[in-house]
């Protein structure tokens, strides 16, 4: 029997914890539910997707996370998911949204030209996460001299978030297109955007130069 909303809603409060909830806070997400637990309960619940809608409309935190976890990514209409965006409460929701739920949508090449040109710096960086995506893994058609050009004009002063999505592009072509790796580094070296991010030993580097050289030289050891 599927689970009323009004009964994941209880199981999700008696799940935060006050702990989590000042660790997320943090990071920018108001909820405190550990995400391990999080994922076991939409482990058990499965795909469900009315109940993805209605968790979504609460407007609560984690109940947003889990729905993006029971839901059916390729039932959301485009403009469902734009709104989704925008309303969007939160890194982590953002962040699951497009990589759960947009990016196997098949409105997303819509939505990345649509959003990459947004006002709002948060929904531009989703467009910049898809054309990430692309870079990575179907680069045909994309303009990759063109992206370099608008990272060159535009990620130095850029909105934090907006700003991290740029760089993890300007990263990504560097890694996979030998042809334009130069280039990426030279700007990642001119721009200096992330050089001085405090990196935890064994992890690498957002600076993009330091990120491209890395990411190479596993591949090429692999």
């Amino acid at each position: 029997m599927d689970a009323t909303t009004s009964e994941v809603m209880a199981e999700l409060a008696a799940l935060d914890e006050p702990k989590a909830r000042a660790v997320n806070a943090r990071h920018g997400d108001d909820h405190g539910v550990n995400l391990t637990k999080l994922r076991a309960v939409a482990k058990r619940l499965k795909t469900q997707q009315d109940l993805a809608v209605d968790l979504w409309a609460t407007g609560d935190t984690a109940a947003r996370l889990l729905a993006l976890l029971v839901c059916r990514p390729k039932a959301f209409g485009r403009d469902e998911l734009d709104a989704m965006l925008r309303e969007a409460n939160g890194p982590k929701v953002h962040d699951w949204l497009v990589n759960y739920v947009v990016k196997k949508s098949p409105h997303a090449e819509e939505l990345r030209l649509a959003w990459l040109d947004d006002p709002d710096p948060v929904v531009a960086s989703a467009g910049w996460a898809l054309t990430t995506e692309r870079v990575a893994k179907r680069p045909d058609g994309l303009d990759l001299p063109g992206l370099l050009d608008v990272i060159e004009a535009e990620m130095k002063d850029a909105p934090d978030r907006l700003q991290w999505a740029m760089n993890h592009c300007l990263a990504q072509i560097g890694i996979d297109h030998a042809e334009h790796r130069a280039r990426a580094i030279a700007i990642g070296e001119r721009l200096e955007v992330l050089k001085d991010y405090p990196t935890p030993p064994n992890c690498t580097s957002p600076y993009a130069p330091i990120w491209i050289e890395e990411l190479v030289r596993r591949k090429e050891n692999a």
